[in-house]
């Protein structure tokens, strides 16, 4: 019995590639090429990354100076406290990759380079996540009741994990669960 896929192989589908694997138009692509290419995707994932996340630090920096600030709850500190060193730990998190092909660069290490720094771009995702839902737990408990405020940053922090890992995963899987890219 033939699948899907090798039926679409078999049918010259533009998804399928002259060697029977999914090329996407990248088919005769070296490592060093593919590496070079991850590397640019990654840049440009980075960029948008990066800006939000510097503007939401920065902002976060701020807040102690605000008057208000010192009428907050201990509870309230602590999380503003965590929320920060969140932020700090996202921003490292995503500013490492430029950091890591800075001292990796001319070291013919490229795909390591690529590889190491993909994983720090998750890890940064991960961390904003939490800095998003410690921002807003604490913002949420000043506005609302706390458990209305604990309900409300739940929903976001699913629909955060929903929209970030949940369907990319998904999408990878489904698409090409073979190419590990």
């Amino acid at each position: 019995m033939t699948s899907v896929r090798d039926h679409e192989r078999d049918e010259g589908s533009p998804r399928w590639g002259r060697t029977g694997s999914r090329d996407r138009g990248r088919g005769d692509e070296t490592p060093e090429e593919r590496a070079d290419r991850r590397w640019g995707d990654l840049l440009q994932e980075l960029r948008v990354a990066q800006t939000g996340v510097q503007i939401l630090f920065g902002f976060l920096l701020t807040v102690v100076f605000q008057q208000r600030f010192t009428d907050l709850s201990d509870t309230d500190r602590h999380i503003y406290t965590v929320t920060v060193v969140l932020g700090a730990a996202t921003v490292g998190a995503l500013v490492g990759p430029v950091a890591l092909h800075r001292i990796l660069t001319g070291l013919r290490l490229k795909p390591e380079t690529v590889l190491l720094a993909s994983r720090l771009t998750v890890l940064g995702l991960v961390l904003l996540l939490c800095t998003m839902v410690s921002s807003l737990l604490l913002v949420l408990r000043l506005a609302a009741r706390d458990t209305w405020a604990a309900v409300l940053v739940g929903v976001v922090a699913t629909w955060f994990m929903l929209c970030w890992f949940m369907v990319p995963l998904w999408a990878r899987h489904r698409g090409n669960p073979e190419e590990d890219d």
